[in-house]
């Protein structure tokens, strides 16, 4: 895919909209990026300042705000578009306006024959990642939504630090819901190719008080840590939605845990939910379906029926 002929529509010129618009630009991640959201006049300003701010990077992308006709041509829209946050609110709780929200937006993007990616952050994202793939008639290899990816960074940066080494060392990823349901496999993480379990069983001192339950109470915690801070999260996300549109134009084939539809993976279908997948210029190219322990197996089927009951509850 020739980058600088890829053109990129956000859908939501919040902050979240922004620093995506912001990250795909630093990274040249397209050659045309177009910002939409019902305040016209807001996504007008954050494309200017995001123009002014690019003469510096030497960067000859071009950036402009529009409407739903920018998709006619558009290769990927970007869906961060979202009822505003209120404190102490869930992301099931969001769902219903998320997901009217969403219902008003795919129609007129598919009404102008956009045939290309959709990567969903709009949250609850596994419910709408479904409800998007429901609208808009797209393969579901199509609609990639965010899903655990930036639940992974931060787990990955979490258990970097009890070790004080690079997180690029660590492997490891969460599944599931991107919410309070979400799972560790734990059985399958490793720092420097080193099991997890044999890191924690040979460092008695550093990981004396290390408990997989608190880790993973805190990975959850932290995302309403931020957003009772500063309003939402913004960086982490756009990082991660960057990395999904990075995998797709230049054809990487990067394993990243998203929000992707199962087809009898794991034993579940006819569902997002968030599972490593093979990210490339198709979209979904396939999911790495991991052996994983019993009780991690039974933690995801319950995180993927907590998905399910979200999903009916908006019609799904």
């Amino acid at each position: 895919m020739a980058i600088n002929r890829v053109k990129t529509v956000i859908l939501g010129a919040g902050n979240v909209g922004a620093a995506v618009a912001h990250g795909l630009a630093l990274e040249r991640l397209c050659g045309e990026l177009v910002l939409i959201d019902i305040n016209r006049e807001k996504a007008w300003a954050e494309a200017e300042d995001l123009k002014h701010a690019l003469s510096a990077e030497r960067s000859n992308i071009r950036v402009k705000s529009g409407g739903y006709e920018e998709c006619a041509d558009a290769d990927i829209v970007i869906l961060t578009a979202a009822p505003k946050y209120i404190p102490g609110q869930s992301r099931p709780d969001m769902a219903a306006k998320a997901a009217k929200i969403t219902e008003e937006v795919i129609p007129h993007i598919m009404a102008k024959g956009f045939k290309g990616f959709f990567i969903v952050v709009t949250n609850p994202v596994d419910v709408i990642s479904n409800l998007v793939q429901k609208l808009s008639g797209l393969p579901p290899y199509r609609i990639i939504g965010t899903g655990t990816s930036l639940d992974t960074a931060r787990l990955k940066i979490y258990i970097a630090e009890k070790l004080n080494v690079d997180p690029m060392s660590v492997n490891a990823f969460c599944m599931g819901e991107h919410g309070d349901s979400q799972v560790i496999p734990w059985s399958l993480a490793t720092v420097g190719s080193k099991p997890f379990a044999e890191v924690v069983r040979d460092n008695p001192d550093r990981l004396k008080h290390f408990d997989r339950q608190t880790a993973l109470q805190e990975i959850k915690d932290v995302a309403f840590d931020i957003v009772n801070r500063k309003g939402s999260t913004t960086f982490g996300i756009a990082s991660a939605a960057c990395s999904i549109v990075s995998a797709i134009v230049h054809d990487s084939r990067t394993v990243i845990p998203v929000s992707a539809w199962l087809n009898g993976e794991y034993g579940e279908g006819n569902i997002y939910a968030g599972v490593p997948a093979v990210i490339g210029m198709e979209g979904v190219k396939e999911l790495v379906e991991y052996n994983l322990a019993s009780d991690e197996s039974a933690a995801f089927r319950h995180s993927v029926s907590l998905i399910r009951e979200y999903g009916r509850k908006i019609g799904l």
